[in-house]
């Protein structure tokens, strides 16, 4: 196992070292919720499933913010973070919406959280390197 390279400002130096913490992140979400929703569903509390997904987002989410304020301080983080939370959601939601129709909401909202991590994830590290490089 290789361990994360880190710049100057402790930020992920390479996008691989994002996706994997993100997915990292992602991977835990989803055995916590798994276990949460078998304890839910043996006690007679609630239904496997019908947790919604969206939860695998808390770990990636602190990634994120940890990631934004390791860029310092300057407008390019606050557009590039901007576009991407952007992105990321109307990615997420649109993949959420799309297997709604055929899965519960725990499998809808998790590929919706999967979609909206990846595509933040690509929009942050190339959009802020593109316009760090671009603005000098």
């Amino acid at each position: 196992m290789t361990q994360q390279q880190k710049d100057a400002g402790g930020r992920l130096a390479t996008i691989g070292d994002l996706l994997g913490s993100a997915f990292a992140g992602l991977a835990v979400g989803a055995a916590v919720l798994l276990v949460f929703e078998t304890v839910m569903a043996l006690t007679g509390l609630g239904e496997f499933g019908e947790s919604n997904g969206w939860l695998l987002m808390i770990l990636p989410v602190w990634l994120f913010v940890e990631e934004f304020r390791g860029e310092g301080f300057g407008a390019h983080r606050i557009m590039v973070g901007g576009l991407a939370a952007g992105f990321g959601v109307a990615a997420g939601m649109t993949v959420a919406g799309l297997v709604a129709e055929v899965a519960p909401a725990l499998v809808s909202g998790g590929s919706g959280a999967v979609t909206g991590t990846v595509v933040y994830c690509l929009v942050w590290f190339y959009g802020l390197r593109w316009l760090s490089h671009r603005s000098g």
